[in-house]
Protein backbone atom coordinates (compact mmCIF):
# COMPACT_ATOMS: atom_id res chain seq x y z
CA UNK A 1 0.00 0.00 0.00
CA UNK A 2 0.77 3.42 -0.52
CA UNK A 3 3.06 5.49 2.29
CA UNK A 4 1.26 7.91 4.39
CA UNK A 5 0.34 10.76 2.61
CA UNK A 6 0.29 14.48 4.18
CA UNK A 7 -3.52 15.34 4.24
CA UNK A 8 -2.85 18.45 2.74
CA UNK A 9 -1.51 16.45 -0.67
CA UNK A 10 -3.93 13.73 -0.55
CA UNK A 11 -6.85 16.70 -0.48
CA UNK A 12 -5.28 17.79 -3.67
CA UNK A 13 -4.50 14.80 -5.63
CA UNK A 14 -7.91 12.90 -4.72
CA UNK A 15 -9.92 16.48 -5.73
CA UNK A 16 -7.88 17.36 -8.87
CA UNK A 17 -8.53 13.53 -10.13
CA UNK A 18 -12.12 13.64 -9.39
CA UNK A 19 -12.84 16.53 -11.22
CA UNK A 20 -10.94 15.42 -14.24
CA UNK A 21 -7.80 17.51 -13.92
CA UNK A 22 -3.86 16.55 -13.34
CA UNK A 23 -2.62 16.88 -9.53
CA UNK A 24 0.28 19.91 -9.33
CA UNK A 25 1.86 17.97 -6.86
CA UNK A 26 1.46 14.34 -5.37
CA UNK A 27 1.96 12.74 -8.50
CA UNK A 28 4.81 10.62 -6.84
CA UNK A 29 1.75 8.44 -4.99
CA UNK A 30 -0.22 7.35 -7.92
CA UNK A 31 2.06 7.46 -10.82
CA UNK A 32 1.85 4.18 -12.77
CA UNK A 33 3.16 2.81 -15.97
CA UNK A 34 4.35 4.62 -18.62
CA UNK A 35 7.60 3.98 -18.07
CA UNK A 36 9.11 3.83 -21.46
CA UNK A 37 7.71 7.14 -22.48
CA UNK A 38 9.00 8.89 -18.92
CA UNK A 39 12.48 7.47 -20.18
CA UNK A 40 12.44 8.52 -23.35
CA UNK A 41 11.66 12.28 -22.13
CA UNK A 42 14.03 12.24 -19.60
CA UNK A 43 16.84 11.44 -22.35
CA UNK A 44 15.76 14.13 -24.20
CA UNK A 45 16.24 16.46 -20.92
CA UNK A 46 19.56 15.13 -20.74
CA UNK A 47 20.36 16.16 -24.52
CA UNK A 48 18.73 19.67 -23.40
CA UNK A 49 21.29 19.83 -20.74
CA UNK A 50 24.13 19.01 -22.72
CA UNK A 51 23.28 22.54 -25.23
CA UNK A 52 21.23 20.50 -27.43
CA UNK A 53 17.53 21.14 -28.58
CA UNK A 54 14.21 18.39 -28.73
CA UNK A 55 10.73 18.56 -29.89
CA UNK A 56 7.98 16.01 -29.31
CA UNK A 57 4.12 15.12 -30.05
CA UNK A 58 2.62 13.51 -26.99
CA UNK A 59 -0.19 12.03 -28.35
CA UNK A 60 -3.34 10.44 -26.95
CA UNK A 61 -7.13 10.61 -26.28
CA UNK A 62 -9.09 12.86 -24.02
CA UNK A 63 -8.43 11.53 -20.75
CA UNK A 64 -5.46 9.41 -21.74
CA UNK A 65 -2.95 10.70 -19.76
CA UNK A 66 -1.10 13.57 -21.75
CA UNK A 67 -1.34 15.89 -19.48
CA UNK A 68 -0.21 13.50 -16.88
CA UNK A 69 2.76 12.51 -18.19
CA UNK A 70 3.59 16.27 -19.16
CA UNK A 71 3.41 17.13 -15.37
CA UNK A 72 4.96 13.96 -14.53
CA UNK A 73 8.09 15.17 -17.11
CA UNK A 74 7.54 19.21 -15.31
CA UNK A 75 8.42 17.63 -12.06
CA UNK A 76 11.43 15.78 -13.10
CA UNK A 77 12.52 18.74 -15.22
CA UNK A 78 12.52 21.01 -11.88
CA UNK A 79 14.40 18.79 -10.30
CA UNK A 80 17.36 18.62 -12.43
CA UNK A 81 17.40 22.40 -12.46
CA UNK A 82 15.40 23.22 -15.27
CA UNK A 83 12.77 26.13 -15.89
CA UNK A 84 10.11 24.85 -17.13
CA UNK A 85 6.80 27.25 -19.10
CA UNK A 86 3.37 25.57 -19.62
CA UNK A 87 0.16 27.10 -21.33
CA UNK A 88 -2.95 25.67 -22.39
CA UNK A 89 -3.99 26.69 -26.48
CA UNK A 90 -7.62 27.97 -26.29
CA UNK A 91 -9.33 30.71 -28.71
CA UNK A 92 -7.44 33.40 -26.92
CA UNK A 93 -4.04 31.80 -26.99
CA UNK A 94 -2.75 30.32 -30.39
CA UNK A 95 0.72 30.31 -32.05
CA UNK A 96 -0.47 33.59 -34.88
CA UNK A 97 -3.51 35.66 -34.82
CA UNK A 98 -4.72 38.88 -36.01
CA UNK A 99 -5.93 39.75 -32.66
CA UNK A 100 -2.66 38.77 -30.77
CA UNK A 101 -3.17 35.35 -29.56
CA UNK A 102 0.71 34.46 -30.29
CA UNK A 103 1.46 37.20 -27.81
CA UNK A 104 -1.06 36.14 -25.40
CA UNK A 105 0.41 32.34 -25.20
CA UNK A 106 3.34 34.06 -24.82
CA UNK A 107 2.37 35.65 -21.58
CA UNK A 108 0.57 32.76 -20.33
CA UNK A 109 4.37 31.06 -20.57
CA UNK A 110 6.15 33.35 -19.01
CA UNK A 111 3.24 33.98 -16.57
CA UNK A 112 3.73 30.19 -15.81
CA UNK A 113 7.40 30.59 -15.93
CA UNK A 114 8.61 27.79 -12.77
CA UNK A 115 11.59 26.32 -11.10
CA UNK A 116 12.09 23.50 -8.32
CA UNK A 117 11.97 26.79 -5.38
CA UNK A 118 8.96 28.28 -7.40
CA UNK A 119 7.31 25.86 -8.99
CA UNK A 120 3.77 27.12 -9.67
CA UNK A 121 4.94 30.07 -11.82
CA UNK A 122 5.84 33.56 -11.67
CA UNK A 123 9.37 32.78 -11.50
CA UNK A 124 10.64 35.31 -13.75
CA UNK A 125 11.91 38.28 -11.16
CA UNK A 126 13.45 35.24 -8.55
CA UNK A 127 15.16 34.13 -11.30
CA UNK A 128 16.66 37.42 -12.18
CA UNK A 129 17.62 38.63 -8.96
CA UNK A 130 18.92 35.20 -7.60
CA UNK A 131 21.44 35.60 -10.63
CA UNK A 132 22.34 39.12 -9.82
CA UNK A 133 22.56 37.95 -6.04
CA UNK A 134 25.27 35.20 -7.62
CA UNK A 135 27.06 37.79 -9.33
CA UNK A 136 27.95 40.07 -6.54
CA UNK A 137 28.50 36.83 -4.29
CA UNK A 138 31.47 35.88 -7.45
CA UNK A 139 32.70 39.32 -7.09
CA UNK A 140 32.97 39.50 -3.22
CA UNK A 141 35.02 36.02 -3.72
CA UNK A 142 37.02 37.59 -6.39
CA UNK A 143 38.36 40.08 -3.04
CA UNK A 144 36.02 43.44 -3.47
CA UNK A 145 33.95 44.03 -1.06
CA UNK A 146 30.41 45.43 -1.57
CA UNK A 147 31.68 48.92 -0.35
CA UNK A 148 34.80 49.05 -2.78
CA UNK A 149 34.13 52.17 -5.22
CA UNK A 150 35.24 49.10 -7.82
CA UNK A 151 32.76 46.26 -6.77
CA UNK A 152 29.59 47.16 -8.78
CA UNK A 153 31.98 48.14 -12.06
CA UNK A 154 33.17 44.72 -11.62
CA UNK A 155 29.84 43.03 -11.34
CA UNK A 156 28.93 44.66 -14.53
CA UNK A 157 31.54 43.33 -16.20
CA UNK A 158 30.40 40.00 -15.44
CA UNK A 159 26.63 41.31 -16.75
CA UNK A 160 28.20 42.18 -19.72
CA UNK A 161 29.75 38.97 -20.26
CA UNK A 162 26.30 37.67 -20.21
CA UNK A 163 24.66 40.50 -22.47
CA UNK A 164 27.59 40.10 -24.82
CA UNK A 165 27.20 36.36 -25.42
CA UNK A 166 23.80 36.80 -26.47
CA UNK A 167 23.93 39.79 -28.72
CA UNK A 168 24.65 37.78 -31.67
CA UNK A 169 20.92 36.59 -31.37
CA UNK A 170 17.81 37.77 -33.30
CA UNK A 171 16.65 40.83 -30.67
CA UNK A 172 19.59 39.51 -28.39
CA UNK A 173 20.81 43.19 -28.52
CA UNK A 174 17.45 44.58 -26.82
CA UNK A 175 17.21 41.91 -24.59
CA UNK A 176 20.51 42.62 -23.37
CA UNK A 177 19.78 45.95 -22.89
CA UNK A 178 16.90 44.74 -20.64
CA UNK A 179 18.80 42.88 -18.11
CA UNK A 180 21.79 45.88 -17.75
CA UNK A 181 18.60 48.23 -17.02
CA UNK A 182 17.48 45.64 -14.61
CA UNK A 183 20.63 45.20 -12.88
CA UNK A 184 21.23 49.29 -13.01
CA UNK A 185 17.57 49.52 -11.00
CA UNK A 186 18.24 46.37 -8.41
CA UNK A 187 21.45 48.03 -7.54
CA UNK A 188 19.79 51.75 -7.32
CA UNK A 189 17.09 50.32 -5.68
CA UNK A 190 14.33 51.58 -8.32
CA UNK A 191 11.42 49.47 -7.69
CA UNK A 192 9.49 51.19 -10.46
CA UNK A 193 12.43 50.56 -12.92
CA UNK A 194 12.18 47.00 -11.94
CA UNK A 195 8.29 46.77 -12.44
CA UNK A 196 8.87 48.21 -15.86
CA UNK A 197 11.57 45.96 -17.11
CA UNK A 198 9.58 42.57 -16.24
CA UNK A 199 6.41 44.19 -17.64
CA UNK A 200 8.64 44.31 -20.82
CA UNK A 201 9.80 40.52 -20.64
CA UNK A 202 6.36 39.55 -19.80
CA UNK A 203 5.59 41.51 -23.33
CA UNK A 204 2.84 43.74 -21.55
CA UNK A 205 3.85 47.02 -23.56
CA UNK A 206 1.63 47.95 -26.13
CA UNK A 207 3.19 49.93 -28.70
CA UNK A 208 7.04 50.54 -29.06
CA UNK A 209 6.62 54.14 -28.21
CA UNK A 210 5.66 53.30 -24.34
CA UNK A 211 8.65 51.42 -24.35
CA UNK A 212 11.17 53.78 -25.09
CA UNK A 213 9.56 56.11 -22.70
CA UNK A 214 9.92 53.89 -19.80
CA UNK A 215 13.38 52.30 -20.77
CA UNK A 216 14.76 53.68 -23.85
CA UNK A 217 14.11 50.59 -25.53
CA UNK A 218 12.83 50.67 -29.18
CA UNK A 219 11.64 46.74 -29.21
CA UNK A 220 9.11 44.92 -27.82
CA UNK A 221 7.66 41.08 -28.08
CA UNK A 222 5.05 40.78 -30.45
CA UNK A 223 2.46 38.58 -32.44
CA UNK A 224 6.05 38.18 -34.92
CA UNK A 225 8.62 37.52 -32.31
CA UNK A 226 7.92 36.10 -29.49
CA UNK A 227 9.38 32.65 -30.03
CA UNK A 228 12.87 34.52 -30.58
CA UNK A 229 12.57 35.71 -27.27
CA UNK A 230 11.85 31.99 -25.74
CA UNK A 231 14.73 31.33 -27.53
CA UNK A 232 16.58 34.55 -25.90
CA UNK A 233 15.87 33.71 -22.37
CA UNK A 234 16.72 30.18 -22.68
CA UNK A 235 20.28 31.17 -23.97
CA UNK A 236 20.24 33.50 -20.61
CA UNK A 237 18.85 31.09 -18.29
CA UNK A 238 21.89 28.93 -18.98
CA UNK A 239 24.21 31.79 -18.62
CA UNK A 240 22.36 32.36 -15.01
CA UNK A 241 23.37 28.47 -14.01
CA UNK A 242 19.96 26.91 -15.09
CA UNK A 243 20.55 23.63 -17.01
CA UNK A 244 17.73 25.07 -20.02
CA UNK A 245 14.12 25.17 -20.41
CA UNK A 246 10.96 23.13 -21.02
CA UNK A 247 8.13 24.32 -22.70
CA UNK A 248 4.88 22.42 -22.56
CA UNK A 249 1.80 23.15 -24.82
CA UNK A 250 -1.53 21.48 -24.08
CA UNK A 251 -4.90 21.76 -25.70
CA UNK A 252 -3.12 21.90 -29.27
CA UNK A 253 -6.87 20.53 -30.23
CA UNK A 254 -7.57 24.89 -30.63
CA UNK A 255 -5.96 25.29 -33.93
CA UNK A 256 -7.61 22.15 -35.17
CA UNK A 257 -10.87 23.76 -34.36
CA UNK A 258 -10.13 26.99 -35.94
CA UNK A 259 -12.28 27.54 -38.61
CA UNK A 260 -10.32 29.41 -40.90
CA UNK A 261 -8.02 27.45 -43.15
CA UNK A 262 -5.52 30.12 -43.63
CA UNK A 263 -5.04 31.06 -40.11
CA UNK A 264 -4.99 27.35 -39.33
CA UNK A 265 -1.70 27.18 -41.73
CA UNK A 266 -0.06 30.25 -40.07
CA UNK A 267 -0.60 28.76 -36.56
CA UNK A 268 1.15 25.17 -37.96
CA UNK A 269 3.71 27.35 -40.14
CA UNK A 270 4.91 28.17 -36.39
CA UNK A 271 5.00 25.38 -35.17
CA UNK A 272 7.22 23.90 -38.01
CA UNK A 273 9.50 26.79 -37.69
CA UNK A 274 9.84 25.66 -34.11
CA UNK A 275 10.33 22.06 -35.15
CA UNK A 276 13.13 22.34 -37.82
CA UNK A 277 15.02 25.26 -35.21
CA UNK A 278 15.29 22.37 -32.98
CA UNK A 279 16.07 19.50 -34.90
CA UNK A 280 18.43 21.23 -37.07
CA UNK A 281 20.21 22.80 -33.96
CA UNK A 282 19.72 26.91 -34.35
CA UNK A 283 17.99 26.12 -31.17
CA UNK A 284 19.94 25.59 -28.26
CA UNK A 285 19.03 24.25 -24.15
CA UNK A 286 15.57 24.21 -25.06
CA UNK A 287 12.87 21.63 -25.42
CA UNK A 288 9.61 21.64 -26.63
CA UNK A 289 6.72 19.34 -25.79
CA UNK A 290 3.04 18.98 -27.57
CA UNK A 291 0.14 17.66 -26.30
CA UNK A 292 -2.49 16.29 -29.48
CA UNK A 293 -5.12 14.23 -29.89
CA UNK A 294 -4.67 11.47 -32.89
CA UNK A 295 -7.79 13.57 -34.72
CA UNK A 296 -5.96 17.01 -34.69
CA UNK A 297 -2.95 15.45 -35.40
CA UNK A 298 -3.53 13.20 -38.60
CA UNK A 299 -6.99 14.93 -39.85
CA UNK A 300 -5.53 15.93 -43.58
CA UNK A 301 -8.21 18.63 -44.04
CA UNK A 302 -7.71 20.71 -40.42
CA UNK A 303 -4.72 19.33 -38.24
CA UNK A 304 -1.27 19.11 -37.88
CA UNK A 305 -1.08 16.72 -41.18
CA UNK A 306 -3.30 19.52 -43.52
CA UNK A 307 -0.22 20.75 -43.20
CA UNK A 308 2.05 19.22 -46.25
CA UNK A 309 5.96 20.19 -44.25
CA UNK A 310 5.10 18.80 -41.02
CA UNK A 311 2.94 15.71 -42.19
CA UNK A 312 6.22 15.08 -44.70
CA UNK A 313 8.75 14.81 -41.40
CA UNK A 314 6.09 13.69 -39.33
CA UNK A 315 4.51 10.42 -40.51
CA UNK A 316 5.86 7.64 -39.10
CA UNK A 317 7.72 4.49 -40.93
CA UNK A 318 6.61 1.32 -42.50
CA UNK A 319 7.97 -0.58 -39.32
CA UNK A 320 5.96 0.89 -36.53
CA UNK A 321 3.25 -1.62 -35.56
CA UNK A 322 1.16 -2.72 -32.83
CA UNK A 323 3.65 -2.55 -29.52
CA UNK A 324 6.83 -2.58 -31.48
CA UNK A 325 7.27 1.57 -30.97
CA UNK A 326 9.72 3.84 -32.08
CA UNK A 327 10.40 6.33 -28.67
CA UNK A 328 12.92 8.32 -30.23
CA UNK A 329 10.50 9.59 -32.76
CA UNK A 330 9.24 13.30 -32.95
CA UNK A 331 5.17 11.33 -31.86
CA UNK A 332 5.31 9.97 -28.71
CA UNK A 333 1.52 8.01 -28.67
CA UNK A 334 0.39 6.82 -25.34
CA UNK A 335 -1.41 3.34 -25.01
CA UNK A 336 -3.62 2.38 -22.91
CA UNK A 337 -2.49 1.58 -19.52
CA UNK A 338 -2.89 -1.84 -18.83
CA UNK A 339 -5.42 -3.80 -16.60
CA UNK A 340 -2.28 -4.58 -14.17
CA UNK A 341 -1.64 -0.93 -13.98
CA UNK A 342 -5.01 0.20 -13.52
CA UNK A 343 -5.28 -2.51 -10.70
CA UNK A 344 -2.29 -0.70 -8.94
CA UNK A 345 -3.66 2.81 -9.36
CA UNK A 346 -6.75 1.82 -8.17
CA UNK A 347 -4.85 0.51 -4.87
CA UNK A 348 -2.92 3.27 -4.23
CA UNK A 349 -6.32 5.72 -4.37
CA UNK A 350 -7.84 3.23 -1.62
CA UNK A 351 -4.66 3.94 0.30
CA UNK A 352 -4.89 7.45 -0.30
CA UNK A 353 -8.54 8.09 0.25
CA UNK A 354 -8.36 6.23 3.80
CA UNK A 355 -5.66 8.12 4.84
CA UNK A 356 -7.13 11.39 4.38
CA UNK A 357 -10.45 10.64 5.84
CA UNK A 358 -8.61 8.04 8.63
CA UNK A 359 -10.48 5.37 8.17
CA UNK A 360 -10.44 1.61 7.05
CA UNK A 361 -12.91 1.39 4.00
CA UNK A 362 -12.49 -2.38 4.34
CA UNK A 363 -12.12 -2.87 0.09
CA UNK A 364 -10.59 -5.66 -1.04
CA UNK A 365 -8.34 -7.38 -4.14
CA UNK A 366 -11.64 -8.69 -5.09
CA UNK A 367 -13.91 -5.58 -5.12
CA UNK A 368 -10.83 -3.67 -7.29
CA UNK A 369 -10.95 -6.32 -9.76
CA UNK A 370 -14.98 -6.31 -9.99
CA UNK A 371 -14.78 -2.87 -10.27
CA UNK A 372 -12.53 -2.87 -12.85
CA UNK A 373 -14.66 -6.00 -14.57
CA UNK A 374 -17.51 -3.69 -14.74
CA UNK A 375 -15.59 -0.78 -16.16
CA UNK A 376 -13.88 -2.71 -18.72
CA UNK A 377 -17.31 -4.55 -19.73
CA UNK A 378 -19.39 -1.29 -20.48
CA UNK A 379 -20.64 -0.65 -23.90
CA UNK A 380 -17.66 0.59 -25.85
CA UNK A 381 -15.25 0.61 -23.06
CA UNK A 382 -12.86 -1.64 -24.80
CA UNK A 383 -12.20 0.93 -27.48
CA UNK A 384 -13.03 4.59 -25.54
CA UNK A 385 -12.12 4.32 -21.86
CA UNK A 386 -9.35 6.09 -20.64
CA UNK A 387 -7.50 6.58 -17.45
CA UNK A 388 -9.57 9.70 -16.47
CA UNK A 389 -12.99 7.89 -16.61
CA UNK A 390 -11.64 4.86 -14.33
CA UNK A 391 -10.14 7.30 -11.96
CA UNK A 392 -13.36 9.17 -11.63
CA UNK A 393 -15.43 6.14 -11.31
CA UNK A 394 -13.37 4.88 -8.63
CA UNK A 395 -12.89 7.95 -6.62
CA UNK A 396 -16.93 8.25 -6.49
CA UNK A 397 -17.09 4.61 -5.54
CA UNK A 398 -14.77 5.19 -2.41
CA UNK A 399 -17.05 8.60 -1.56
CA UNK A 400 -19.74 7.00 -1.57
CA UNK A 401 -18.91 3.61 0.30
CA UNK A 402 -17.08 6.44 3.12
CA UNK A 403 -19.97 8.21 2.88
CA UNK A 404 -22.62 5.26 3.55
CA UNK A 405 -20.87 2.56 5.66
CA UNK A 406 -23.97 0.05 5.19
CA UNK A 407 -23.53 -0.27 1.61
CA UNK A 408 -19.93 -1.52 0.14
CA UNK A 409 -18.67 -1.63 -3.72
CA UNK A 410 -19.92 -5.10 -4.01
CA UNK A 411 -22.97 -3.59 -3.29
CA UNK A 412 -22.72 -0.72 -5.64
CA UNK A 413 -21.54 -2.73 -8.35
CA UNK A 414 -24.59 -5.11 -8.56
CA UNK A 415 -27.36 -2.13 -8.29
CA UNK A 416 -27.34 -1.60 -12.19
CA UNK A 417 -25.58 1.11 -12.80
CA UNK A 418 -22.90 -0.40 -14.83
CA UNK A 419 -24.16 -1.73 -18.44
CA UNK A 420 -22.18 -5.00 -19.66
CA UNK A 421 -20.61 -6.40 -22.75
CA UNK A 422 -18.48 -9.26 -23.61
CA UNK A 423 -15.15 -8.07 -23.95
CA UNK A 424 -12.87 -10.76 -23.44
CA UNK A 425 -11.69 -9.40 -19.91
CA UNK A 426 -12.79 -12.25 -17.64
CA UNK A 427 -11.90 -11.63 -13.26
CA UNK A 428 -9.22 -14.33 -13.41
CA UNK A 429 -7.20 -12.71 -15.95
CA UNK A 430 -7.16 -9.90 -14.15
CA UNK A 431 -6.89 -11.18 -10.80
CA UNK A 432 -3.34 -12.95 -12.27
CA UNK A 433 -2.34 -9.79 -14.05
CA UNK A 434 -2.99 -8.08 -9.93
CA UNK A 435 -1.11 -10.60 -8.16
CA UNK A 436 2.14 -10.43 -11.10
CA UNK A 437 2.01 -6.76 -10.83
CA UNK A 438 4.94 -5.39 -7.97
CA UNK A 439 3.42 -2.95 -6.11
Amino acid sequence: MTARVPKRIATTVLNSLKGGVVPRIGLEYITVGRVPEVNALLHDIGIIAQGGATFRFIVGKYGSGKSFLLQNIRNNAMERKFVVLDADLSPERRFSGTKGQGLATYKELIRNMSTKTKPDGGALQLILEKWLSSVQNEVVQDGFAPDDPQFRKHVKTRIFQVIHAMEDMVNGFDFGQAIARYWDAYAADDEQTRSNVLRWFRGEYATKTEARAALGINLIVGDGNWYDFLKLFSAFLVQAGYAGMLIMVDELVNIYRIPHRVTRQYNYEKILTMYNDTLQGKAKHIGILMCATPQCLEDTEKGVFSYDALRSRLTEGRFQKGNVRDLHAPIIRLEPLSYEELAVLTERLTSLHEGLYDYDNGVTQEEIVAFLKAEFERVGASANITPREVIRDFIELLNIVHQNPNTSITNLLSSGGFSFSPSGLTEENIESDFAEFEV
